[in-house]
């Protein structure tokens, strides 16, 4: 497996997305672009979170920055999620858990006291030229989108 590094290229990448169905690295080429890996559809933080990305959306789409959200949720879930949240972007359904093993996001957790294994919230930051530039890991909800916010008018 290619390890995911700040000032290295993005391996390639395929997958299932909601709106224009397969996001791919050969058809995000030439602009920047947010990923950011969450636990689940419709819990608390969760949806802070993706609500967040929401408000800031024209902010991040006036600077050239496409954002998409990924969990191990079904399109179905996606679909579901972003209407009732009103989110201006595609959410990837990594059902697989193939994105989330490429950018290192699984992790075992405490759930009721029990291990389990589950997405790390982490974001990643990528260049036109599909170069990771930043990469946030074990994020916190509050200000987080702000944080990246100043990391892509830095690019």
């Amino acid at each position: 497996m290619v390890e995911i590094a700040v000032g290295k290229k993005i391996p390639s990448f395929s997958a299932e997305a909601t709106g224009e169905g397969t996001v791919a690295t050969k058809n995000l080429a030439g602009k920047p672009y947010v990923l950011y890996f969450y636990p689940k559809d419709d819990t608390p933080g969760c949806t802070l979170e993706g609500q967040d990305f929401r408000d800031q959306h024209a902010k991040f789409k006036r600077l050239g920055v496409r954002i998409l959200g990924v969990s191990r949720d079904t399109l179905a879930s996606h679909e579901k999620f972003r209407k009732k949240h009103d989110l201006p972007f595609d959410l990837i359904a990594d059902t697989d858990e193939k994105l989330c093993r490429q950018f290192d996001v699984i992790k075992e957790k405490n759930m009721y006291g029990k291990k389990v294994l589950g997405i790390k919230r982490s974001t990643f930051l990528v260049d036109a030229k599909g170069v990771l530039r930043n990469e946030w890991r074990k994020v916190k909800v509050d200000g987080h989108v702000d944080e990246v916010l100043d990391a892509v008018k830095a690019l």
